[in-house]
């Protein structure tokens, strides 16, 4: 029945964004201008971990296989070619064996092969000479033992044991090839890639610039000539230079309910549209740090939360309550309202929670008279710090007392990188699959796993969920999954944020995703109709 309901709520929210009239022939030429409201760190999409980087770059280069760009909903059944023209699984589901495109050419006139693939893949590995200066998702390809080449176009992935969603893992937007011929340190500032836009020029705090690459191996892409990501930090100020036409669309999925009605009001025409929340807010909780050491510490600040708060203060009422992954329609492995309320720290009845919660502070001795003073670090953006300051207040309710630590994003994420927090307000993504999230957050050598959650016990409900083939199944160890990670308070999942893309009219062709925020940036189908 819980499965039958998703699919109709699945279905329903698809056939909603179906167009009706037929579609207009599209048009070439021009420059699309998108706000962006942060500088990435560099260029290099394998090395960054924000959409800011991955937004601008993901056209820039291809993958193996790309989620539908056309499709709302990202799941291995969406994937399509893209430098692989097919794919194929062994009997025993452990060798994924790819045959490559020919003729493709980098954007420097070399000739992409599967030695390509290989030193790309050797990167995540950390096998080859050169290194990666940050390697974000290496735990992504922890499963993985090998890739062979075959000739100069046939690749074979050689995994420890069967994982059948691997393939996922090559369709993601974070997933480009690299070209051998060009170091990690040169992508860093003028990365070279295969796809339809090639990379013009990047001043941090102004702008990030692609143009058509006019040698695209895809026939009749792009349609434009060029993007321009416009870097502006102030959302009132991007939302001005959107009023004004000086941009066409905002960051997607970046506008507030109350930002988009003050679009609406200034730019009657705009179109916009809201999505379903990909992106959640969450705890992180350094367990290496005392006091934050204590399950009773961790425990008493997830029974604090009053999700439906944060909802009702920042989203106007529109976002989900959740745990680690995207709750439906939106997402697909999300657990159902019914089984939610019974983990840890979701009941409904905050003031009970609460009452608890100081409890078990008085019974370590903490009180109105002895509070747990610390700070409270976070990124300085604004989606960051507004849910930081309702946390903060919350927390007063049961004898904490934390103080706003702000960080720039340059500094941000090599601080919590380094375990140099306490306790943190943090943003993290749901992916279109489990693996994607569990492997790189959850497990205990996680490259992300920045709190220092640690239980072997955990580590073999990932793996089991990993190699389940019958959905059902896996949907049932993710919620046992789900549930041991809220009984030991860890990364409290706060809530699922809806939020909102405006765009002119003149924009077309675009799909604004309802369950990745990485994987919909390509725009080899965007065009203008000027």
């Amino acid at each position: 029945m819980l499965r039958q309901r998703y699919g109709l709520a699945v279905i329903g929210l698809l056939a909603a964004s179906v167009p009706l009239a037929p579609a207009e022939a599209q048009k070439s030429g021009g420059t699309l201008r998108v706000y962006s409201p942060d500088s990435p760190g560099s260029m290099s999409i394998l090395e960054e971990s924000t959409a800011f980087a991955v937004g601008p770059m993901m056209g820039v280069f291809n993958n193996l296989v790309l989620f539908n760009q056309s499709m709302k909903q990202n799941s291995v059944e969406t994937l399509t070619p893209d430098l692989a023209t097919s794919w194929a699984w062994s009997s025993d589901k452990r060798q994924l064996t790819l045959q490559l495109r020919q003729g493709v050419k980098w954007h420097d006139g070399r000739p992409f092969t599967a030695k390509d693939v290989e030193c790309t893949w050797n990167y995540y590995l950390e096998r080859s000479e050169a290194k990666l200066r940050v390697n974000p998702r290496r735990t992504n390809y922890a499963n993985l033992d090998r890739v062979e080449v075959k000739g100069d176009f046939e690749v074979t992935f050689h995994l420890k044991r069967p994982q059948p969603s691997f393939v996922a893992f090559l369709g993601g937007g974070v997933s480009a090839v690299y070209p051998c011929h060009v170091p990690p340190e040169a992508m860093r500032r003028r990365p070279i890639g295969t796809g339809p836009f090639k990379f013009v020029d990047y001043k941090p705090g102004q702008f990030i610039k692609v143009e058509r690459n006019p040698d695209y191996w895809k026939p009749g892409r792009p349609y434009l000539d060029g993007i321009e990501w416009v870097i502006m930090r102030s959302v009132g100020t991007a939302l001005l230079a959107f009023a004004a036409n000086e941009v066409d669309m905002t960051f997607p999925t970046q506008i507030t309910m109350a930002q988009q009605r003050d679009v609406k009001k200034q730019v009657p025409t705009a179109m916009c549209e809201e999505t379903p929340g990909t992106v959640n807010r969450h705890v992180i909780i350094n367990r290496k740090i005392a006091p934050f050491d204590s399950l009773e510490v961790r425990r008493a600040m997830a029974l604090a939360i009053d999700r439906k708060a944060f909802i009702d203060i920042i989203a106007e009422g529109k976002g989900d309550a959740g745990a680690i992954l995207q709750p439906s329609p939106g997402g697909l492995w999300g657990v159902p309202p019914e089984l939610l309320k019974e983990l840890p720290g979701y009941d409904p009845d905050i003031q009970k929670n609460r009452a608890e919660a100081r409890a078990i502070m008085e019974k370590l001795g903490y009180g109105p008279r002895k509070r747990l003073k610390f700070k409270l670090t976070t990124r300085d953006l604004a989606i960051y710090r507004d849910p930081a300051v309702i946390l903060i207040d919350q927390l007063k309710d049961v004898h904490f007392d934390a103080e706003l630590d702000v960080v720039e994003t340059a500094a941000y994420f090599p601080k919590i990188r380094r375990q140099d927090f306490a306790v943190g307000l943090n943003l993290q993504t749901s992916g279109p699959d489990p693996d994607q999230v569990l492997d790189i957050f959850y497990g205990c050598g996680a490259i992300n796993n920045w709190d220092a959650y640690c239980n072997p016990e955990i580590d073999k409900l990932i793996e089991a969920q990993s190699i389940e083939a019958d959905q059902t199944k896996r949907r049932q160890l993710h919620w046992q999954i789900e549930k041991r990670l809220g009984q030991e308070a860890t990364r409290p999942i706060i809530f699922y944020p809806q939020g909102a893309t405006c765009w002119h009219p003149r924009v077309k062709g675009h799909t604004i995703l309802v369950n990745s925020f990485f994987n919909g940036y390509r725009y080899e189908d965007v065009w203008l109709d000027q």
